[in-house]
């Protein structure tokens, strides 16, 4: 919408905003503020486990696959 204004030298002109403006960005921060507070608390869990082991992973998923490649020859170290 155009929008009768002044400027510094008293002309009056008239003022065509160009762009996305919200009138509110509110909505828009409280997703964004949620994303982040996941973001964190996911890190911190990960940096506790990695430096404490408080929350022990399933062993049974940490087993390498058993899976036979007729192809393949095991590393050796």
């Amino acid at each position: 919408k155009k929008q009768n204004t002044v400027t510094r030298e008293k002309e009056e002109i008239e003022l065509i905003a160009r762009g996305r403006h919200d009138p509110c960005v509110v909505p828009r921060a409280v997703v964004m503020v949620e994303a982040m507070v996941a973001l964190v608390l996911m890190d911190q869990l990960m940096a506790q486990h990695a430096q404490c082991n408080l929350f022990p992973i399933n062993p049974e998923l940490q087993e390498p696959l058993s899976i036979n490649f007729p192809n393949l020859e095991p590393a050796n170290f």
